[in-house]
């Protein structure tokens, strides 16, 4: 029973994980695990947001942006990388 809870927890954070790489352009190179941190992370940053806000869980969307806004600034203070123009597709440094 808690191994597939953990099986489709770990689907879940990739599925979204995955989707906020995809909607963010330019490169980032990170593996599955990464990506499944990322897209739990943004779940768990989404359903508070929406908590606040709503009052009440948001679902897949507010798991996606909380996923995209992460990224984002893992972009923007980690790598100093913008989310558009020219220096966005360059791939991070290190």
């Amino acid at each position: 029973m808690v191994l597939w809870f953990i099986l489709v927890l770990a689907l879940e954070g990739l599925v979204i994980g995955a989707l906020a790489r995809l909607a963010l352009p330019g490169p980032d190179p990170m593996g599955i695990l990464a990506t499944i941190g990322l897209g739990l992370a943004g779940t768990f940053v989404g359903g508070i947001v929406a908590w606040v806000f709503l009052g009440h869980a948001g679902g897949i969307v507010f798991s996606l942006l909380g996923a995209m806004l992460l990224l984002y600034l893992h972009r923007r203070f980690v790598q100093h990388r913008p989310l558009t123009g020219p220096g966005a597709h360059r791939l991070p440094p290190g």
